[in-house]
């Protein structure tokens, strides 16, 4: 099995724990490969050996790995996904950023985990992204996202109108900072932050979450994820931005979108789990459940 490795280059925490362990992969005859911009800073703050770096080094780690070791937080493993693309490599999320819902493995735990992939004892879980085709004036453009997909509105002190269609009947005209569109993976990221519900990684659905919209009567919504979802923001005058997994694009007055198409992508997104994690054990260790402030 060959390991290929990435991680947030500008958190000054991924640097020692990346190269023990390449030092430590090496000496156990382990197969690994490195992220290119990973490899050059290794070799730079001279943590390893360059002809070391150099020869590990890919552009292409998706293609070339059997598992992906993502160290940093959960923007670095969404980075990570996107570096997968549709190859389908499935990606280990090592934690060495604050939360950690989807980077759930401790930077002290890699080698025994290690361990265990190398005996078989995994298990793989697919995630269900969303995509969305972008039609506008200027081409269309199409992007996936693990989490999400957030219209809003930008540089403005103003709300945008969203019109929102679900398989073409009309849902609602928001009006609104913006609108999150969200997949169950998503559910407890920017969702979560604005009021949406939790939902078991597993399920086929999205989730629509309105951004401080005007009327207290506008509650997110669960749709099926065969749903096909389209949305054009009605406000001509403000500039907006589509936000998607720590990427954006925006949108000035010049390049009004005549529509944005949501619906379930193309591809699995598939995560590596141990076998005593559970969803369950993450919401309540990541988010506290059940424990008591002190007297």
């Amino acid at each position: 099995m060959t390991y290929g490795i990435t991680g947030n280059t500008k958190k000054k925490r991924l640097w020692e724990p990346v190269a023990e362990l390449v030092t430590w992969l090496k000496r156990e005859g382990l197969s690994f490969k490195l992220n290119s911009d990973l490899a050059n800073g290794l070799r730079e703050r001279e943590l390893l050996d360059a002809a070391l770096c150099g020869s590990c080094a890919t552009s292409d780690l998706a293609k070339e790995s059997d598992i992906i070791l993502s160290f940093g937080g959960d923007g670095t493993l969404l980075n990570s996904a996107q570096e997968a693309g549709t190859y389908g490599t499935p990606i280990l999320g090592i934690n060495i950023g604050r939360l950690g819902f989807l980077a759930d493995i401790e930077v002290t735990q890699v080698r025994d985990t290690i361990r265990s992939l190398e005996e078989g004892v995994y298990r793989i879980e697919e995630r269900l992204p969303l995509s969305v085709q972008v039609t506008s004036p200027g081409g269309d453009r199409e992007y996936w996202a693990l989490n999400e997909f957030a219209l809003e509105r930008s540089g403005s002190a103003g709300l945008i109108s969203i019109r929102v269609t679900v398989d073409g009947v009309h849902l609602n005209d928001y009006w609104a900072d913006g609108l999150i569109v969200a997949t169950p993976t998503g559910s407890t990221a920017y969702s979560m932050s604005v009021g949406g519900p939790i939902v078991v990684p597993g399920s086929e659905v999205f989730i629509l979450s309105p951004l401080a919209p005007h009327s207290l009567t506008v509650r997110p919504i669960v749709l099926s994820a065969d749903s096909v979802i389209e949305a054009e923001v009605l406000s001509s005058d403000t500039p907006y931005v589509l936000g998607f997994d720590g990427n954006s694009q925006s949108f000035d007055r010049d390049e009004r979108p005549a529509a944005f198409r949501f619906a379930r992508a193309n591809h699995r997104v598939r995560l590596v789990k141990l076998p005593e994690q559970h969803y369950f054990q993450t919401l309540r260790s990541k988010l506290m459940w059940g424990a008591r402030g002190r007297d």
